[in-house]
């Protein structure tokens, strides 16, 4: 276990991050979480980091409402990430040690949260990655 409390986020992040801007359509959003399978992905203005957009984000902006019994998914599709994004980011610096990560995952109950140097988004440290690295500190001492 001494291994997992002396690891940090730079031991375990994904990089380089996958990000998308503010102008983002849905529909590119929807080829994106199909694509890499990732739950979500960064909101970056001129490479610094503004909000979030999950798969939930997504798929609440499908949800079907008395108004639109059937939606125009056509209109929808044309709707942006800064139109569904959580701009409230918890994130993370490289530096940061693993523990603080998994207390964030459990306190908040996201699945993953972006790595960054300054504003500039370099990773994304996910549920899967301390995942792996308990495995790790325990396959280490075994």
């Amino acid at each position: 276990m001494h291994r997992f409390l002396e690891a940090h986020v730079a031991d375990y992040m994904t990089t380089p991050a996958v990000t998308v801007t503010l102008d983002t359509r849905l529909d590119v959003l929807e080829d994106r979480f199909t694509t890499y399978d990732f739950n979500g992905l960064p909101v970056v203005d001129g490479g610094a980091l503004v909000g979030m957009v999950t798969k939930f984000d997504l798929l609440k902006a499908f949800v079907f409402t008395p108004q639109t019994v059937v939606p125009q998914y056509e209109e929808l599709v044309a709707l942006t990430a800064e139109r569904i994004m959580t701009r409230d980011v918890v994130s993370f610096a490289a530096s940061a040690p693993l523990t603080r990560v998994l207390q964030a995952l459990v306190d908040f109950r996201v699945k993953s949260f972006p790595v960054l140097d300054g504003r500039r988004v370099v990773g994304i440290i996910a549920r899967e990655d301390v995942v792996r690295a308990l495995h790790d500190a325990r396959t280490a001492t075994t």
